[in-house]
């Protein structure tokens, strides 16, 4: 193959990944015109059709998504040996990206992500704080945070935190006027916060359990938001029951600015794990970054 040809396909990558001729000419560094020459120069020369171009998107044939498929995992089988090779410098260096939720990224990650830049003045971090489950494979990033129980097979997890649990409270205030729940089932009798899921934007159901007895229950009350911090704001101004992780609950309730109720209901579960992917070759900067956030008892 000529090295002309391996820009080409580059370039084509770019392009079905992005889905877009601007955007793909903006991650290469050149004119969107340059980039919708080398793919049309490319079909002409394998004589197919590689992607389908309207006025207002662009998107992959059936062999444009079989040729990308095909190039993704080879170009970053390369950028991993070119990696490895930029790793045998005798001092950690190079960008780390790292994608995790809000609360995890404040009070886990970041800690330790401070204190290796510190150290190291060649490592770069960069945190994308979002709630959404990421392909981190896709979307280019190092590592992710997610729970444990929800990490995939083919991943390696290394857990950076406790056990948790959900934390079902209210203000003082609300159990005033409303008498505190004694089972999940009386849930529906009150004034619950709801959290649309980002991911699949649905409502969570809240999850229980005790002694071997599984109960979901689907709340309702007047305020619904996406975002666990307002959801917390929500029940500190006394809107009603909140159900999420301790980490984001713990303090409130040790405060005494929330009353935790159900906890019998609430058993413990995994925590945090970062988790990468399992032939990633470890870099010396990532791999001092994965021995600072492993969590220890």
């Amino acid at each position: 193959m000529r090295r002309d040809e391996m820009g080409d396909l580059i370039a084509f990558l770019a392009v079905a990944e992005e889905r877009s001729f601007t955007r793909a000419a903006a991650r290469l560094g050149t004119s969107q015109s340059a980039v919708s020459a080398v793919v049309r120069r490319l079909e002409e020369r394998l004589d197919v059709r590689l992607l389908s171009r309207t006025t207002r998107s662009v998107s992959p044939t059936d062999a444009g998504q079989k040729l990308a498929d095909t190039l993704r995992p080879a170009f970053d089988d390369i950028e991993t040996q070119l990696a490895t090779l930029d790793a045998m410098r005798s001092h950690p260096a190079g960008t780390i990206r790292l994608t995790a939720g809000r609360e995890v990224a404040r009070q886990v990650v970041m800690p330790a992500a401070t204190r290796l830049m510190a150290e190291y003045p060649e490592v770069k971090i960069e945190i994308a704080a979002e709630s959404r489950f990421v392909d981190i494979a896709r979307e280019r990033f190092d590592a992710g945070v997610r729970l444990g129980e929800s990490l995939d097979k083919d991943m390696i997890g290394v857990r950076i935190g406790p056990e948790l649990q959900m934390v079902v409270a209210a203000t003082p205030g609300y159990f005033r006027d409303h008498p505190a729940p004694k089972t999940p089932h009386e849930l529906t009798g009150h004034n619950c916060i709801n959290l649309r899921m980002q991911t699949v934007g649905g409502l969570y159901v809240w999850e229980f359990e005790k002694a071997g007895r599984t109960l979901n229950v689907r709340v309702d009350g007047q305020f619904t938001c996406s975002d666990s911090n307002l959801a917390t704001e929500a029940a500190l101004a006394g809107c009603g029951l909140v159900c999420l992780p301790s980490d984001h609950l713990g303090p409130h309730v040790g405060s005494g600015r929330l009353v935790r109720v159900l906890a019998d209901w609430c058993p413990p579960f995994a925590g945090y794990h970062l988790y990468y992917p399992s032939r990633r070759q470890i870099t010396p900067a990532f791999r001092l970054l994965v021995d600072a956030l492993r969590y220890r008892p």
